[in-house]
């Protein structure tokens, strides 16, 4: 009986997966009026090298060669691909416009690595144009060190700048901080159905100075930037660089400081800045937020608008993109049907999202199915239930207070530590986020083996000694032993689970051009070179959860976890969310409270700009993964006893999310 529901689950949420992303392609393509194709475009990278840059291309069936449309080019952010840039995509489509959404280099499913940017051996820590030795905010950053740190340092750092910026004294230099854009600009201009005198490009956070090199280089007839740092005339040739009709999205939280100006907040001062009124053109002492300044005619129209989100948000907020629909219809001459306010890209998000959702719960009445198989049997025993063995509630609270608080203090210095620091070898270990977590990973591995341990040796010497059974590596018949072949037989299982999932991205991907995600890519099919980074981090990855899981899930017992029904899992679940998630919330309580209060981002002004930014503005979806591991994970192990598989779960999807479109070097 149990395996009929099982199959009937199972079969439920495959049959609502295919349902929700056929509606999500039937939303991107505007249920057939607009034509989506994946694109390749052939390029040499610095070093002579045949590479490839890779692109979504959303072409209205109304723009032909005999009526060329106007179109936009989408940049993404950092960590991002170009499916990140949907909501603009879709909209813009469904109004007759073409899109082309590109992944940047080192990004998405193209080959050219991040550092084809290129990088100088110096920072400012202004705007430039404000910057002076003088002062000490013009500095000389070491030539030595990790490559991934360079390029960290020169984000804000474009090719187009004049050689005090775009030039190192070490023979260092940025080749093309356009990230990819410029090759799309004028592949974008060459199809025939586009009309090369009205385009446009837009983009986020990184993808705002990919929009600036862009325009510098290309006939843009319009930018539109999403999150974008501002420059004085004087980093660049004022005289032969026009940039045609901007419009700045100013997210009043954002989490980066030099997209506020490298002000704690975002306040009416920011519109009295020489900087914001030399690129408003405006006269005046002063200057209004969400006013347009100049005219389209002349490409002089500029404006900033004020949106009440935080940084990652702004891609997807509905004010922001109703101000950007607006601005690139009067400056492309678009001409909509349909009002700039009115969006259907949230549909297709969440649709997406559901089907992600979907997709991972239904691994668990797979895995009940599979758990029916003789061979599998043995892989599912009962959980350990000695009460002398379990947390009392006191000591429970102890416990998670204490996990909270570790993964509280060492997540912004450890993450930062590996992204920029962290002297790893970087033709191996190529992800620039990878190495974030693998620094604070590989510092919580090691605490956790020594709080298992200890107690493992001072148990020897009483008459109830901890086992491997208890800890949820052992089994019940041999609970002194490490369980190898259970061990082995739940990595067999989280393959066919994982498989499962693996099968509906690649089939999706393939006939959709839609992945697993929500605003932030998840799941996506691999190419070898990301493969071959999973294999690299997997190993770190799981020896984590494994470690993590067994002090959550088993070390961490009360007498809920031997309790059948829904009131011992939800009782266990939350237990292993607060433990899990915990500190994190902690770490976005820490940085939001003061930051909605008008002091700023709390990492900013607890620990110094140098711990904000990327690893805390990650928090808004590295938390809700959290939680939803600790949803897999209390399942799993409820049902098998054992940490195995669940922790080979969970660190696969994280270490997929990971490697999968994420930032890579080479």
């Amino acid at each position: 009986m149990k395996s009929k529901k099982s199959l009937i689950l199972f079969c439920v949420f495959t049959v609502a997966i295919f349902a929700c992303m056929i509606i999500a392609n039937s939303i991107q393509t505007s249920f057939g009026k607009v034509e989506v194709t994946k694109v390749a475009y052939n390029i040499t990278d610095s070093n002579g090298d045949p590479q490839v840059i890779t692109g979504k291309l959303y072409r209205p069936k109304t723009a032909t060669a005999s009526n060329p449309a106007p179109a936009v080019l989408m940049l993404h952010g950092y960590q991002n691909d170009k499916e990140t840039n949907d909501a603009y995509s879709i909209e813009l489509s469904r109004r007759g416009v073409v899109v082309l959404s590109l992944d940047e280099y080192g990004h998405g499913s193209t080959t050219s690595g991040l550092t084809e940017r290129g990088w100088t051996n110096h920072k400012v820590t202004v705007n430039f144009g404000e910057d002076s030795e003088a002062d000490g905010t013009y500095k000389t950053i070491s030539s030595g060190g990790a490559d991934r740190y360079k390029i960290m340092m020169n984000f804000s750092n474009l090719s187009f700048f004049n050689d005090r910026y775009s030039k190192g004294t070490d023979g260092s230099e940025l080749r093309d901080s356009s990230m990819g854009g410029i090759e799309g600009f004028y592949r974008l201009s060459d199809y025939d159905f586009v009309d090369s005198s009205r385009i446009g490009v837009s983009g986020h956070s990184m993808g705002t100075w990919a929009s600036w090199s862009t325009a510098a280089a290309c006939p843009a007839k319009a930018v539109v930037l999403q999150c974008g740092e501002l420059f004085r005339e004087s980093a660049y040739d004022s005289d032969a660089i026009k940039f045609n009709n901007v419009l700045l999205l100013q997210a009043k939280w954002d989490e980066f400081n030099y997209f506020r100006d490298y002000k704690n907040t975002v306040t009416d001062e920011l519109m009295v800045s020489p900087l914001r009124l030399e690129f408003l053109g405006c006269k005046d002492s002063e200057a209004e937020w969400n006013t347009t300044y100049g005219t389209f005619a002349d490409g002089t129209a500029r404006r900033i608008e004020l949106i009440y989100t935080n940084h990652r948000l702004t891609t997807h907020d509905h004010h922001a993109l109703s101000t950007g629909l607006a601005w690139f219809e009067n400056a492309l001459d678009a001409d909509y049907a349909i009002p700039a306010s009115d969006h259907v890209y949230g549909i297709k998000e969440w649709l997406v999202f559901a089907a992600f959702l979907l997709a991972l719960f239904a691994m668990l009445p797979l895995m009940n199915l599979l758990l029916e198989i003789p061979y599998f049997k043995s892989a599912a025993q009962p959980v350990p239930a000695d009460p002398a063995k379990f947390k009392t509630n006191r000591k429970w609270w102890k416990g998670a207070v204490i996990t909270m608080l570790i993964a509280a203090c060492t997540y912004p210095f450890m993450t930062q530590l590996g992204h920029g620091l962290l002297p790893l070898p970087e033709r191996v270990f190529r992800m620039t986020i990878g190495n974030g977590f693998l620094s604070w990973y590989l510092l919580l591995i090691i605490i956790m083996l020594i709080t298992t341990i200890l107690p493992w040796k001072k148990s020897k010497k009483t008459d109830n000694p901890v086992t491997y059974y208890d800890i949820g590596m052992g089994t019940a018949d041999a609970p002194a032993k490490f369980g190898w072949g259970l061990l082995g037989k739940s990595a067999l299982l989280a393959l066919i689970m994982l498989g499962y999932v693996y099968i509906l991205c690649t089939l999706f991907t393939a006939t959709f051009m839609l992945d697993f995600r929500i605003i932030w890519p998840f799941l996506k099919p691999f190419n070898w070179t990301r493969f071959g980074q999973f294999c690299v981090y997997m190993p770190v990855f799981f020896c984590f959860f494994l470690m993590n899981n067994s002090k959550i899930f088993a070390q961490m017992k009360t007498e809920y976890s031997v309790m059948e029904g829904s009131k011992g899992y939800w009782q266990s679940w939350w237990r292993n969310a607060v433990c899990m998630a915990g500190g994190l919330v902690l770490i976005v309580l820490l940085e939001y409270i003061p930051f909605f209060a008008g002091l700023g981002p709390g990492a900013d002004l607890c620990f110094g700009t140098t711990f904000g930014g990327p690893f805390m503005s990650l928090l808004i979806v590295f938390v809700p993964q959290v939680i939803v591991f600790s949803f897999l994970g209390t399942k799993i192990y409820r049902k098998t006893g054992n940490v195995f598989l669940s922790a080979l779960v969970i660190s696969a999807i994280a270490c997929w999310v990971v490697t999968g479109g994420s930032a890579i070097l080479y």
